[in-house]
């Protein structure tokens, strides 16, 4: 299969609202990939991801990219290959050969393919086809039942996983894998809500209302061989199921004091300091992102859900049920705060009493429902403040795939007297951005643009300010004013002021502090 018809189903895909036409055009792609050795990169492509995890280029090795090819001719396999082999770049000369083969690459893809292939290499690919639409195209492509398609992909880890055995062994392959102690689960995801009153009335008046720390969702496995507990393994991974075991021998450790010899948790790990209030997030990031963390730094695990312990599965069991079982086995100094409650006062105060210890909210669960891996639905609802920042707009990007044509991506700054022309970056967003408002910034930009552009970002006059509203900010090199922005989305364009009016780098670090 040729590249060109992911790119083209990717566009169709990102120019439609329908989920409907979206499922249909993801189809009919999967379909035609599912006798081929290309099943799993098509699966993967299409829902907006690479198969490795990482290649090594980023942005700065896509801002300049050789002139593109008249006719398509890369294929799905080839591409996939070549990625392969960026990963597995390393040691002396691996800057050079690495920009050699992304060069390679690039020149002999057409313009479409070019902006596609930037957007999948960064994780930018704005179409519209999360991996639960992918789970319904690859139903309706084999003929199978939605619900036998998402299961599998939750117990297997990914819909990529399951993509053969839905093709080549139909719904009784899928309904033969099961829940694997040392096989990582997708998670179970929250959707949101503004108040605690409305994510109660969403789980039913009654639920768990759980602290929502703010640090790295984690799952560990543990799995005895009925030696020493020492010798078992212990399995680390992060919400995007990364392994991080060698990076935490901290929890690692809380996971082997436990009282069973096999499990599954669900929980957080983030720092602490002295007095028990969460450090910031970025030190929590840092400490698991590299191997020997930041310098002094533990972090402590948090567990709010427990999905099998000792043979017995507990995926399909009520939150109730899963709650004892935590608390059966986990201490309470390991265990999420959580009120149980159908009191809206009581809630709320709780809530009260979580944001002043420093955490970011509240996760309101209905513990009636099963733990529905990979989803985001009404069983469990979020909670958090939100803060917002009057900032000046200091460049657009131009948008791909429904966004073709328009100035979509907005570069985010703050007034800062002491950087060159007075503002200072803290990040970009494209969320939060309706039809309208789209439409509206390209004309206004493409008026306030200034200087020189590669084709893809507009620098523009620092005059337009637009009101952003945040998760909260953490520490950044990347930014020469050291913060950056998390969750950034656009509230609103403020004509009401002008750029002298937004929010200084001193208001936004005191915001962080």
């Amino acid at each position: 299969m040729l590249l060109i018809d992911v790119v083209t189903t990717s566009s169709a895909v990102a120019a439609t609202r329908s989920r409907k036409q979206k499922v249909a055009v993801i189809a009919d792609l999967l379909s035609r990939a599912a006798a081929g050795p290309e099943l799993e990169v098509v699966t993967s492509y299409v829902g907006g991801a690479l198969l490795q995890r990482r290649t090594g280029v980023g942005w700065r090795g896509l801002a300049s990219l050789p002139d593109p090819a008249a006719e398509a001719s890369l294929t799905v396999v080839g591409v996939d290959a070549t990625f392969e082999r960026l990963a597995r770049i390393s040691g002396p000369g691996s800057q050079a050969a690495r920009a050699a083969a992304v060069t390679q690459l690039f020149a002999a893809a057409t313009a479409d393919e070019q902006s596609w292939l930037r957007g999948l290499v960064t994780g930018e690919l704005r179409q519209g086809a999360l991996d639960a639409l992918v789970q319904e195209g690859l139903a309706v492509a084999v003929g199978l039942p939605v619900a036998a398609v998402r299961r599998a992909a939750m117990l297997a880890g990914s819909t990529v996983a399951i993509a053969r055995a839905a093709v080549e062994g139909g719904e009784t392959a899928l309904a033969a894998i099961g829940l694997e102690v040392g096989r990582p689960v997708l998670p179970m995801l929250a959707s949101s809500a503004p108040t605690v009153a409305e994510a109660l009335v969403k789980v039913g008046g009654e639920g768990a209302v759980d602290t929502k720390l703010d640090g790295i969702r984690v799952q560990v496995h543990r799995l005895g061989d009925g030696g020493s507990p020492a010798d078992d393994t212990v399995l680390v991974v992060t919400r995007s199921l990364d392994d991080i075991t060698a990076r935490l021998p901290e929890v690692v450790e809380v996971a082997r004091s436990l009282p069973a010899r096999s499990f599954v948790l669900d929980g957080e790990v983030l720092a602490l300091d002295a007095a028990g209030r969460p450090r910031p997030f970025q030190e929590t990031a840092s400490r698991t992102a590299l191997q020997d963390g930041v310098a002094g730094v533990r972090v402590t695990p948090f567990f709010f859900d427990l999905l099998h312990v000792d043979g017995r599965d507990l995926l399909d069991s009520p939150g109730t049920a899963r709650a004892a079982a935590l608390e059966a086995l986990v201490p309470a100094e390991f265990r999420v705060p959580r009120l149980v409650t159908s009191d809206v006062e009581a809630a709320e105060a709780f809530t009260r009493h979580v944001l002043a210890a420093g955490h970011e909210g509240v996760v309101v669960k209905d513990l009636a429902a099963p733990y529905a891996a990979g989803r985001r639905g009404a069983a469990w609802v979020k909670v958090k403040p939100v803060h917002t920042l009057d900032l000046v707009v200091l460049a657009v990007e131009w948008g791909s795939g429904r966004r073709q044509g328009l100035l979509s991506n907005i570069h985010l700054g703050a007034r800062d007297d002491a950087q060159p022309g007075g503002f200072v970056m803290l990040g970009k967003t494209f969320k939060g951005m309706t039809d309208e408002m789209l439409a509206w910034q390209t004309k206004r930009f493409l008026g306030l643009a200034e200087g020189p552009t590669d084709g893809y970002v507009v620098r523009v006059r620092p005059e337009q300010v637009v009101e952003i509203a945040i998760d909260g900010l953490q520490a950044s090199t990347r930014y020469p004013g050291g913060v950056a922005l998390r969750f950034a989305r656009v509230v609103r364009y403020r004509d009401d002021k002008a750029a002298g009016e937004a929010d200084t780098l001193e208001t936004v670090k005191e915001l962080s502090r």
